[in-house]
C-alpha cells in the first residue's frame, strides 16, 4: 500500500467557499467500563425459556459470581394473596462455571444457574424467584400454555438486535411489550449481539430488555454474529464457534438434531408447532430433521424461524443454496409462516400455493408460505431494488431505515400478523385463514398501515454533506467520486471526514464546518 500525505491548513490557503450551515449533530455513543458487566452475588441476567411442552414446563437461567456455588429456584401458583409463596416448592439449580477469562472480550469467570420447572398446570399463572437461599430475585410471573387448541394467544417476533443494543433496541422491545402485554413468548431471529463472545454486548441485551426477559419467555435462534472465532488461533484457521455464553445463559429444549444442542429445536404451543433452525451450520442435517417434524405433527399451524432469509430483503445477500434445500420441504408440508432476520430491512411476501390451488380459485385470495424479514436494532441496509423478482415469490410490503417489531396472534383458524414501528405505528398487517385442507386464504391489510418508509423519506441514516460542499469537492477533485462522510468532533470542534474514490485510488479529507480542508490523505494500491 503506497500512501502519500498532504497536510492542508489555513496558512496554505486551501479552502472551499465558506458554508455556514447549521452544524450537524455528532452522535455521542455511550462508553462502558468492563466492570459494568461483571456479575455479583445477586442474581442477574435472569431469562425465561419454554420447554417442548409449554403447557407443563419452563426453564429459568441466571448468573452470579463464582463464589455462589449452590443456587435455588422457588415456584408457586400465583394468586392475589401476597403469601402465595406458602405453596412454593424449592428446586436446586444446576450450576456450571463459565470461564471467559481466556476468550478475548468475554472477560469474566462466573457461575450460571438453571432450573427446569416441570409438571406445571396448563393455563395457569405461576410466580418464581431465584437465588442462593439468602439473596433472592423478586417474584416473577408467567403463564403456561393452554391445553385447548382453540384458545387464542399472541407472540412477538423481532429481527436483528445486534447494534446499538442498549441505546436503541431498548425502546423497541419495551414498545413491543406495551403493544402486546399478554404475549406468550418472543422469537429472536438471530444476531442478538454483534460480537458473539463479547460480555459487554450481552450485558446490553439483558439490560435493554430488563425484567421483560425474565417474564416473557424467549425463543432465540443464533445468527451469523453468534458465530465468531474464540481466539487468535481460530482467526488464523478461519474457525467460528457458537457464542461462548449461548448454552450457559439459555436453557432451551434439547430436542434438535444431534450436535445442534439448543440452536435448533422446537415446541408445540397449543395448536402451533414452532420450529427454530440454525442457518449457520449443517443445513442438510436440519433438512432431514425439519421434514420429520413437519410430517408427524397434528398441529394446525406451522411456524418456522431462522436467521438467513430464503428470500432476501437487501441487495447482494441471496441464499440460493439454502432456499433450494429448505423451500421444497416447506412447500410440501404447507408451512404457514417463516420469520427471519439478517438483512437489516423489512420485507414481507409469499409464494404460490402451487399444486394445492383449487380450480377456479383466485390466486390473490390463496397463498403458500408467507416469508418475513425484519430488523429491530439500529443498523440499517437498503432494499433489493427489484424486490423478489426471479425468485418465484412476490414481495408485498417492504421498509428501509425503520426499527420494527411484530405481533402474531393465533385464534383457531385465523392467524393475524401485525408489524409495528418503535413508536407503535402499524406498518404492515395481514391475516391467514384456514379453509378446510386447502391453501390458506390470504387477507391483505397493509392498507390499514402508515405510508411506506424508505431512506429518502425518513431521517437520514448515513451522515451527509451539504450539497454545495459535495459539488465543490467533485469540481476540485475531478474524476473522483464521493463515497461517504462521517461526522466527528475533535476537541469540541466539528469535522467532516470525507472519502472519495477514483479507481484504486482513495482520497480522505478532513474538513471543518466552514468548508476548510484541514487534511488530505491519498491512498493508492
Amino acid at each position: 500500500m503506497k500512501r502519500i500525505y498532504f497536510l492542508a491548513s489555513f496558512l496554505l490557503g486551501i479552502f472551499i467557499n465558506p458554508i455556514l450551515a447549521q452544524e450537524p449533530k455528532v452522535y455521542k455513543a455511550p462508553e462502558f467500563d468492563m466492570a459494568w458487566s461483571k456479575p455479583s452475588k445477586y442474581p442477574d441476567r435472569i431469562v425465561l425459556n419454554l420447554g417442548q411442552d409449554p403447557a407443563t414446563s419452563a426453564s429459568v437461567t441466571w448468573r452470579t459470581v463464582p463464589e455462589i456455588k449452590t443456587a435455588f429456584a422457588e415456584i408457586a401458583v400465583a394468586t392475589g394473596a401476597p403469601k402465595f409463596w406458602r405453596n412454593a416448592r424449592t428446586l436446586k439449580a444446576v450450576t456450571t462455571t463459565f470461564d471467559g477469562s481466556k476468550i478475548p472480550s468475554a472477560g469474566f469467570i462466573s457461575k450460571y444457574h438453571s432450573t427446569t420447572f416441570s409438571e406445571l398446570i396448563p393455563d395457569t399463572v405461576y410466580a418464581y424467584r431465584v437465588g442462593d437461599g439468602k439473596r433472592w430475585s423478586e417474584w416473577i410471573q408467567f403463564r403456561t400454555a393452554s391445553r385447548s387448541p382453540t384458545e387464542p394467544f399472541s407472540f412477538l417476533y423481532v429481527g436483528d438486535t445486534q447494534n446499538f443494543i442498549l441505546e436503541l433496541w431498548s425502546r423497541l422491545i419495551r414498545e413491543g411489550y406495551k403493544k402486546a402485554p399478554n404475549a406468550s413468548f418472543i422469537i429472536h431471529a438471530g444476531d442478538l449481539v454483534n460480537n458473539a463472545h463479547r460480555e459487554q454486548e450481552w450485558q446490553e441485551w439483558f439490560d435493554a430488555g430488563g425484567w421483560i426477559h425474565s417474564s416473557l419467555p424467549s425463543f432465540p435462534v443464533p445468527g451469523n454474529h453468534e458465530y465468531r472465532p474464540l481466539n487468535e488461533e481460530d482467526v488464523k484457521k478461519g474457525t467460528r464457534s457458537l457464542s461462548a455464553q449461548w448454552n450457559y445463559q439459555f436453557t432451551l429444549p434439547e430436542n434438535g438434531p444431534e450436535g445442534l444442542k439448543e440452536t435448533a429445536y422446537y415446541m408445540d404451543y397449543q395448536d402451533t408447532r414452532i420450529i427454530g433452525l440454525n442457518t449457520n451450520v449443517e443445513h442438510e442435517k436440519q433438512a432431514v430433521w425439519v421434514e420429520e417434524l413437519l410430517s408427524n405433527t397434528t398441529q394446525k399451524w406451522k411456524v418456522i424461524t431462522f436467521h438467513h432469509p430464503l428470500f432476501s430483503a437487501s441487495s447482494n445477500r441471496d441464499n440460493e443454496e439454502l432456499r433450494e434445500l429448505w423451500k421444497p420441504i416447506f412447500d410440501k408440508y404447507n408451512v404457514d409462516l417463516v420469520l427471519q432476520g439478517h438483512d437489516h430491512s423489512y420485507a414481507r411476501g409469499r409464494v404460490s400455493p402451487g399444486e394445492n390451488t383449487l380450480d377456479g380459485v383466485n390466486l390473490r385470495d390463496r397463498t403458500g408460505t408467507v416469508y418475513v424479514v425484519s430488523v429491530s436494532g439500529g443498523k440499517m441496509y437498503g432494499l433489493r431494488p427489484n424486490a423478489w423478482e426471479g425468485w418465484e415469490a412476490e414481495r408485498d410490503r417492504a421498509a428501509e431505515n425503520t426499527q420494527l417489531f411484530q405481533v402474531i396472534t393465533i385464534e383457531d383458524d385465523k392467524l393475524s400478523f401485525e408489524s409495528y414501528t418503535a413508536i407503535g405505528e402499524l406498518y404492515d398487517a395481514f391475516d391467514l385463514l384456514k379453509i378446510g385442507k386447502g391453501p390458506n386464504k390470504f387477507v391483505e391489510r397493509k392498507q390499514e398501515a402508515i405510508a411506506v418508509r424508505r431512506f429518502n423519506n425518513t431521517i437520514p441514516y448515513k451522515d451527509t454533506l451539504p450539497d454545495t460542499m459535495k459539488n465543490m469537492l467533485e469540481k476540485r477533485y475531478k474524476k473522483f467520486e464521493y463515497d461517504g462522510v462521517v461526522y466527528t468532533q475533535e476537541n469540541g470542534l466539528f469535522r467532516y471526514q470525507v472519502t472519495m474514490k477514483k479507481g484504486d485510488e482513495e482520497l480522505q479529507l478532513l474538513i471543518d464546518n466552514n468548508g476548510t480542508i484541514l487534511e488530505e490523505i491519498r491512498k493508492e494500491d
